[in-house]
């Protein structure tokens, strides 16, 4: 009865450890209260089929090693096959091997096994190996995941006994059921890093897809964790009480590498629009091969005279220069500098293939009279639309309990304080934390990025001056970009990441 109660006990607190290595000390420690042994080695299995010293107990020799102690096993791993054949010069590669248990009660007067390993042990430390159980451990699709092996059973006298069979039968569930549970730990943490790596492929083709964004996905994740890590480790301030377990940091990770899923809906030819006029190609050349024809119309018409001809092609190459400068989308475009676009577009008509047209086409002045940026309204609807899609796509995945908030988290970054943010106008108290870390993320990335090509890259100092403004307008928090700034966030990524001439501070 009390081996059971022992055995339930032992269960309960191995499917509570996540631990690996604290986990592989349990089963042994376990192992060997049950059967009273005074020493015991566990091995796991690692990818060269090799059996790998994990802990390593003799209560007699006041020995612990490995497992959660500082001191590593210096002893080499033993090969489950040597040239390709069952190793038999040690129990545990026998017992991996054959999945047979290997229970021997005296060492030294044992004929069917090697164990010149053991007594070589003995002579150097002074011990006396007598009886020996190993038991391989296998899961429930009898797969190998380790060996376990005990050393000198006692009875209630301490004297040295052979290990019973019911006591071996209990040890091999024990090693059964851990079998299982490392498997299980296993498949998770598999599970874990092949959605995290699928996380980050997924960055990496959005990023691919558009040469012009093409760090964004990795940079964010990396700015995003930085300011966490300081958020986290800030004890003072509204943040003072802030903090992130290891799952919480693991659980923004991948909201950081997936917060622009939906771009993978994206056109190219929005996502990449370098210039107001740009579709397949830039229609800038169309234009100006326009304004060389209505140049050749006035320098060989007969009715101007030369003063006027010189004043007319004069003011030709002017708008001419405009439209080009405006097609850059590189400043503001105030309402004077869209009623002139309107007025070239009213004045100039040229005649092609004897067809006369306007020298700017309906669909060429709604674009050039764009006042930030290249996007027009419907390119901008279309670009915060991947916001939309990633919503869609985030929201519909069956995220485990420890991933459940990667959707809020990622969803996020467009967002605003004040509610003016997309694609759900959250305020400030709607939001979580780690949402609010990935918004300063987003834009801090966004302004010093030097792969766009509709702008050049911000310094430090102007970036700054930006997000302060930000801030005062109530579109980043207010707290969060307190410790961005005191805890240099941005300093050391832009060491990292910016180039030397961005980092004027």
């Amino acid at each position: 009865m009390e081996n059971i109660e022992h055995f339930i006990e032992i269960g309960l607190a191995l499917s509570k450890e996540k631990n690996h290595q604290v986990l592989l000390e349990q089963i042994l420690l376990s192992a060997m209260a049950l059967s009273r042994a005074d020493g015991g080695t566990i091995y796991s299995v690692n990818d060269e089929e090799q059996l790998v010293f994990d802990t390593l107990i003799n209560k007699s020799l006041n020995i612990h090693w490995g497992g959660t102690t500082s001191h590593k096993i210096e002893i080499p791993a033993i090969n489950i096959y040597q040239y390709q054949k069952p190793n038999k010069s040690a129990l545990v590669s026998i017992a991996a091997t054959t999945g047979k248990i290997i229970n021997i009660e005296d060492a030294y007067h044992v004929k069917d096994y090697d164990v010149t390993a053991a007594k070589e042990m003995d002579k150097r430390t002074g011990y006396r190996t007598k009886s020996v159980l190993t038991l391989p451990m296998n899961n429930h699709e009898n797969d190998l995941t380790g060996v376990i092996q005990l050393i000198n059973a006692a009875d209630s006298n301490n004297n040295v006994i052979a290990f019973d069979k019911k006591i071996e039968r209990t040890i091999h569930a024990l090693t059964s059921l851990a079998a299982v549970i490392l498997t299980n730990k296993q498949l998770i943490d598999q599970m874990e890093e092949l959605f995290g790596s699928f996380s980050r492929v997924i960055a990496y083709a959005i990023d691919k897809k558009s040469p012009y964004t093409g760090e964004h996905c990795r940079r964010v994740p990396e700015i995003t964790m930085s300011l966490a890590r300081a958020c986290h480790e800030i004890k003072k301030g509204p943040l003072a009480n802030f903090s992130l377990s290891d799952a919480d940091f693991h659980e923004l990770s991948v909201a950081a590498w997936l917060h622009d899923c939906g771009k993978v809906a994206t056109p190219e030819y929005v996502m990449d629009k370098a210039t107001k006029l740009e579709t397949v190609f830039d229609r800038i050349e169309l234009i100006i091969a326009r304004f060389e024809v209505a140049s050749l119309y006035i320098s060989h018409h007969g009715k101007y005279d030369a003063n006027e001809k010189l004043r007319k092609l004069k003011q030709l190459a002017d708008d001419k220069a405009f439209i080009i400068n405006a097609n850059t989308g590189s400043e503001f475009f105030d309402d004077a500098k869209i009623n002139r676009v309107y007025q070239i577009a009213k004045h100039y008509k040229v005649t092609i293939n004897g067809v006369t047209q306007p020298i700017l086409s309906d669909d060429e002045v709604l674009n050039l009279i764009t006042k930030r940026g290249t996007l027009n309204n419907r390119e901008r609807q279309i670009i915060n639309g991947h916001m939309d899609v990633t919503v869609d796509m985030l929201e519909s995945l069956p995220f485990p309990k420890h991933l459940k908030n990667v959707p809020e988290y990622a969803c996020g970054h467009h967002e605003k304080m004040d509610g003016t943010g997309y694609p759900k106008g959250l305020k400030r108290n709607e939001m979580s934390i780690p949402a609010r870390i990935m918004a300063i993320a987003d834009v801090f990335e966004a302004l010093t990025a030097n792969d766009r090509p509709y702008k050049p890259p911000k310094t430090l100092s102007q970036t700054i001056a930006i997000m302060d403004r930000m801030k005062e307008n109530d579109h980043l928090d207010p707290d969060l970009y307190d410790v961005f700034i005191e805890e240099k966030v941005y300093l050391a990524f832009a060491e990292k990441f910016l180039d030397k001439k961005q980092n004027d501070l």
